[in-house]
């Protein structure tokens, strides 16, 4: 799609009033709380699906490559905020052996497929945190940060007056972003403001007149539907609660590409300073505003009802209100509400969808880890986050009554220190530790009970957690692991630069090996 077709759908957005958009989204929200309140949001079980987010390279060089839209439809994935991105998501399944199995062989045979397709255009599809290479000849400040400007007539209405008329205003586009208009819009809506458009984090400052700067992490995304909707709010509580310990476990993203670091961070600066999940903080610079407050993108508080769950979603604020058409879809008498889900961005979030009402569901998507190193791994967080739900939730686990300050101060520092974090947790026989063995000890005792309540042999529940296990046992994430790798490179006297694309060619050559039948436990 080129730039002018780009401003006329972005013109279509740009017209929606966002007040009325809001209105009509509170308004939705009762439909949603009557069909809770009649079942229509039950399941007969719980069942687990899965996002997972892609960037691509040039198969020879392993600098950041676009993906020809094309070739996108030919994978069969769908669009992400870059032109660099590819996005998966799996068919929902049952929370037992064979939905795991599926969810595990959906995963494969799609990226397989996907693979060859890449493979025969000189391209890679990569599974990780955060890239480091920017495309060849260009630098990441320049793909993150260049844009084109265009004129739009846009609609506006009083409503007071009933006054209706046009205007003219300038946008503008990321030349290197995905052609959805509502990621342009971010940038070009009346709450344009509410987001911060900056990277801010250790010895990186920049400063973007788009969200664009979002597009360098990708993740993984466990969802959770849970069998009865009006027990969200007790599952969601205990997610709140493992984001931290398994934040720690899945740390992927130690450094950002060597350009964007300030002039004069010397490589001992940025090691000493580096924090192991910069996706976290990437995506909260990016899209809260540093003066308003808690932001959109944030750790989120506990519920106390799905009422409130409903609520928090209908109300929140309304960056991006987009235009809703008639359907008859089931989903569609809360058309409004669906498109809030889209911009209500909270590290852990409830989500009711359904395009028919058999299909209908709450889930919880637990947001917090990034792309792993392969798909084992990857499965691996699935299913332990699928266990533990299961588990706590049944066993009234007494990490409920930690409180949520704690919660959220093991969050930041997972997000800081991987591993190495000091967390606190309240064991199954309600001791406070802060000992990493202890924590984790628990943690996979209760992921085990939940997946062999669910029918899985002891084999499969040791399989699956394997990978995670490891970690623990090593005290290696694939964050350390890039940074031990990076540390020794410059210590050898090595440039940043250098060391940094050393450790990414190496990367891609580990995965290369181990992405479709290993796991990162055979990389050490």
């Amino acid at each position: 799609m080129g730039a002018e077709e780009l401003a006329s759908r972005l013109e279509e957005v740009l017209a929606v009033d966002a007040e009325s958009f809001r209105d009509r989204a509170i308004e939705e929200a009762d439909v949603i709380v009557e069909g809770i309140e009649s079942g229509a949001f039950d399941n007969p079980q719980a069942i687990v699906g899965f996002e997972y987010e892609f960037y691509a390279i040039d198969a020879e060089t392993a600098a950041l490559k676009r993906v020809p839209r094309r070739l996108l439809e030919l994978m069969g994935f769908e669009k992400e905020l870059g032109l660099h991105n590819a996005e998966m998501t799996t068919s929902p399944q049952p929370l037992n052996a064979d939905g795991l199995r599926a969810q595990e062989s959906e995963i494969l045979a799609r990226l397989r497929a996907a693979e060859n397709v890449a493979n025969a255009e000189g391209m890679r599809l990569v599974s990780d945190g955060l890239w480091t290479l920017p495309p060849a000849g260009e630098s990441a400040y320049e793909y993150l940060t260049d844009t084109v400007e265009r004129t739009l007539e846009v609609g506006n209405s009083s409503v007071a007056s009933g006054e209706a008329g046009t205007n003219s205003r300038t946008v503008t586009l990321a030349t290197n972003m995905s052609d959805a208009a509502r990621y342009h819009a971010m940038a070009n809506t009346d709450r344009a403001e509410a987001a911060g458009m900056v990277l801010d984090c250790p010895h990186v400052s920049l400063a973007a007149e788009t969200a664009m700067p979002e597009s360098l992490i990708t993740s993984i995304q466990p969802h959770y539907q849970v069998p009865h909707a009006p027990d969200l709010p007790t599952y969601f509580n205990y997610a709140v609660r493992i984001a931290g310990p398994l934040l720690a476990l899945g740390v992927n993203s130690p450094f950002l590409p060597a350009d964007l670091y300030d002039d004069g961070a010397a490589p001992e600066d940025v090691l000493r300073d580096a924090w192991m999940e910069h996706r976290i903080s990437i995506f909260e610079t990016v899209l809260n505003d540093p003066s308003a407050g808690a932001g959109k993108v944030r750790f989120p508080h506990d519920l106390e009802s799905v009422e409130e769950a409903v609520e928090r979603i209908a109300t929140d604020d309304t960056l991006v209100p987009m235009p809703v058409g008639d359907g008859d879809r089931f989903d569609d008498q809360f058309a409004h509400f669906r498109r809030k889900h889209g911009t209500y961005w909270r590290w852990v979030r409830p989500v009711f969808d359904g395009s028919n009402r058999s299909a209908a569901n709450a889930r919880i998507e637990f947001r917090p880890i990034p792309a792993q190193p392969t798909v084992r791994d990857s499965v691996a967080f699935l299913v332990a986050y699928a266990g533990l739900l299961e588990s706590l939730t049944h066993l009234e686990h007494p990490v409920r009554e930690l409180d949520w300050e704690i919660a959220r101060e093991n969050f930041y520092a997972a997000m800081r220190d991987g591993l190495a974090a000091d967390l606190e947790w309240i064991t199954n026989d309600g001791q406070t530790t802060n000992d990493t063995e202890s924590v984790y000890a628990d943690l996979f005792a209760h992921a085990e009970d939940g997946l062999s309540s669910r029918g899985l042999t002891d084999e499969e529940v040791a399989a699956y957690l394997h990978p995670l296990r490891r970690r623990v046992r090593q005290g290696l994430t694939p964050a350390r692991w890039k940074y031990e790798l990076v540390a020794d490179e410059v210590a050898s006297g090595e440039s940043l630069a250098g060391a940094l694309e050393v450790m990414q060619r190496r990367y891609v050559e580990q995965q290369a090996e181990t992405l479709f039948e290993g796991s990162f436990a055979d990389w050490t």
